[in-house]
């Protein structure tokens, strides 16, 4: 189930399902990506307070420059840069990484047993090419990762609702999913489909079990009030983002 919470009296949403790990969501008003220059006080400004909540240098926020790949990349504490990356898995405490969305289907994953966290940006081309899974093959391969080990929280992404392709997108996002009738709708001869469903049953189909996956009831486009949408906007350069900070375990 997802809340609402704040930080410097401005809201961000998350899932608890995830309470081991510091994960949320930002909303327009915590906006820290946008090209927009009436925007850069303050997203500077908020860029501050999260990295304080976090208890983080904002050196250490750190975000790969996305450009609808399916390349999957673990952050380090000794790289800056993370060029042609659309997610980004995490496995130390000194670093915070965050994407940005504005209608694509924004996944945080996170395995419970070995305190390791991703997250990965589906657009209609990172979901065909299954990105959410395929970074857990890389979790899987370095950390031993295992489907029932595995949380997914699907956070605010354009739904079915407001979200029509054509065609051949919908063909080739039919060909992820074993049965995409659920995750599909006509209305006068166009095609909607349900990215936040066909990323969820992605995980489903690995093995992940369904009490293990969140999804935001928001739509991006809907609720363009609270978050940014790309479609609604006219090409808006601002996004709303998902932040993911692991905290220490303490070993007895």
């Amino acid at each position: 189930m997802f809340h609402v919470k704040f930080i410097n009296k401005k809201g961000v949403i998350y899932s608890d399902l995830i309470p081991e790990a510091e994960h949320f969501f930002t909303t327009r008003e915590t906006v820290i990506r946008s090209q927009e220059e009436y925007l850069q006080d303050t997203i500077k400004q908020n860029k501050i307070d999260i990295c304080a909540y976090l208890d983080i240098d904002t050196m250490r926020l750190v975000s790969p420059t996305q450009t609808h790949s399916a390349n999957v990349r673990i952050a380090n504490k000794t790289l800056e840069a993370y060029p042609n990356t659309d997610a980004l898995i995490l496995d130390n405490y000194e670093q915070a990484v965050y994407l940005n969305f504005a209608d694509c289907t924004p996944i945080i994953l996170y395995d419970k047993k070995h305190n390791v966290g991703a997250i990965a940006h589906a657009g209609w081309r990172g979901t065909v090419a299954k990105i959410g899974p395929k970074t857990f093959e890389l979790m899987q391969e370095k950390y031993l990762s295992q489907p029932e080990d595995l949380y997914i929280v699907i956070g605010p992404t354009i739904a079915i609702c407001c979200y029509s392709v054509g065609e051949d997108v919908y063909n080739q996002l039919k060909e992820t999913v074993e049965d995409i009738t659920p995750y599909y709708t006509t209305v006068y001869d166009k095609i909607y489909v349900d990215l936040k469903g066909i990323n969820k049953q992605q995980f489903l189909d690995i093995g992940v079990p369904r009490e293990n996956i969140d999804v935001c009831p928001y739509c991006t486009s809907c609720n363009n009030n609270l978050f940014f949408s790309y479609r609604k906007e006219n090409c808006t350069t601002s996004r709303h983002s998902a932040i993911l900070k692991l905290n220490k375990r303490i070993i007895e």
